[in-house]
């Protein structure tokens, strides 16, 4: 974990137990990132074990994207539910019961012989990883200072990374020369680890006297429908939704067999283009992070442009006669690697709309965005590819391909279309004049509705 340089001072706020930004924050936020860290290589181990999945349960395209639907699936239809828990019982105890769902779940899937035992082990896989990283950005919003919440949430997508890397050349090697239930069996072990280090490691708050100790659930309830009724809310879900999910489905399940069935690539050089994109997108975080933070103003325009990228770079490769040559999908997967970090503007507009008490009901609302749309995109993509190549993945071609990936680009019209449309509110919405919160609302810090785009 990084080690970063931290004065050893104590808290001058008589509110607080730790200094915000302090060594204790540092040691919250490490302990948490790292079971971050698991969720992400077990959400995206199908990337690299799709084509030996398919051929372990003897599975046709559509049900190889039935794992991944399951687990996006259960992962979003959560979100909200347990952006309400959150703000009810806080994120040390909801990460500890991620952590065992997760680990359980990815158990048993290394023993799952059967397309249904496989399918209900990724739904626990999904329950678990559902409780990961929006309380991971709530830990960031409450332990490090306002003007540092936008790089160490960036930060933390970079370090999220780095369980995308271990999920590609790693995991891919130990399948070839260990086996599936040795590999599978191992990375739930880590679980074991990082849930014990939760235990000891971990506190909701720096505060004395937190708010969410005195919350009710008719409040949670009442913060949940204030924070949907924030179009910038809501304009963080759209921006999350239309970035996140080009990259999410290239690296869960699609981008392997597209660039080794489609491309005609090598096992290896698709390992190494998924780990170029995975640099890609720690290479850029702190930059997204900095123009956050420097233009807050520009923030919705920044996800259009990014977007705007991704899709002209797929058409390009798309629409190339044949196979598209080793740098053009150098480029593709670089351009889909900036659209991770891009979607974490959206919990930047949550952050700046929604005060403290329902930030874990905006980002929850947030979340389900991007994994909707992953979600939506993954299952019409197996549903296309099982049309145009009826034999299943031994049949794939580029042509096969060419065809099931273009279904993206309805999920980006619609994306683009709210993000105007949501943007638009948010603008009048903070020209206006806000109700006066009451004392069981506190109220969003003065400048946050006029950074609203």
């Amino acid at each position: 974990m990084i080690a970063l340089p931290v004065a050893r001072t104590k808290p001058t706020d008589p509110t607080l137990s730790y200094r915000l930004g302090g060594r204790h924050a540092w040691l919250v936020w490490s302990a948490a990132i790292s079971v971050y860290i698991l969720a992400v290589f077990h959400r995206t181990s199908l990337g690299v074990a799709g084509l030996i999945a398919a051929d372990r349960f003897d599975i046709s395209s559509t049900q190889l994207a039935t794992f991944t639907m399951v687990q996006l699936f259960v992962y979003a239809a959560m979100q909200v539910p347990v952006g309400v828990m959150l703000d009810r019982f806080g994120a040390k105890k909801l990460l500890v019961t991620g952590v065992v769902l997760m680990t359980g779940g990815q158990f048993a899937f290394a023993f799952a012989t059967t397309f249904g035992a496989g399918v209900a082990a990724r739904v626990f896989v999904g329950m678990g990883d559902a409780m990961i990283f929006i309380c991971l950005v709530q830990l960031v919003a409450l332990w490090f200072p306002p003007a540092r919440t936008a790089m160490v949430t960036q930060l933390t997508g970079v370090m999220g990374q780095l369980g995308a890397v271990a999920a590609t050349v790693p995991l891919s090697a130990a399948l070839h020369s260990k086996g599936w239930t040795w590999s599978f069996e191992v990375a739930a072990g880590v679980g074991v680890v990082l849930g014990i280090v939760l235990v000891v490691v971990v506190r909701d708050s720096p505060y004395k006297d937190h708010h969410r100790d005195e919350l009710k659930m008719a409040a949670v309830g009442r913060a949940l429908k204030l924070a949907w009724s924030e179009p910038g809310t809501r304009l963080g879900l759209w921006s999350h939704f239309s970035a996140q999910f080009g990259a999410t489905i290239f690296a869960l399940l699609w981008g392997f067999p597209f660039l080794v069935s489609g491309q005609g690539l090598t096992p290896a050089t698709a390992s190494g283009l998924l780990i170029v994109m995975t640099v890609t997108a720690v290479a850029t975080s702190p930059l997204i992070g900095a123009f956050v933070a420097r233009r807050p103003y520009s923030r919705s325009t920044l996800v259009l442009w990014i977007v705007g990228s991704i899709m002209v770079v797929w058409a390009v490769v798309l629409l190339w006669p044949g196979r598209a040559p080793l740098w053009l999908l150098v480029v593709l997967v670089v351009v889909l690697a900036v659209g991770g970090p891009g979607s974490m503007v959206g919990f930047d507009l949550a952050r700046t709309f929604n005060p403290p008490t329902r930030l874990g009901s905006a980002n929850g609302i947030v979340n389900v965005g991007g994994f909707v749309a992953s979600l939506s995109t993954v299952a019409l993509i197996g549903i296309v590819l099982d049309l145009v190549a009826p034999g299943g993945p031994s049949t794939y071609t580029v042509n096969s391909f060419r065809v099931a990936m273009s279904v993206q680009y309805v999920v980006w019209v619609i994306g683009i279309v709210q993000i105007l449309r949501f943007r638009r509110k948010a603008r009048t919405a903070g020209s206006s004049e806000k109700p006066q919160p009451s004392a069981a609302e506190p109220p969003v810090a003065a400048d946050a509705h006029r950074q609203i785009d």
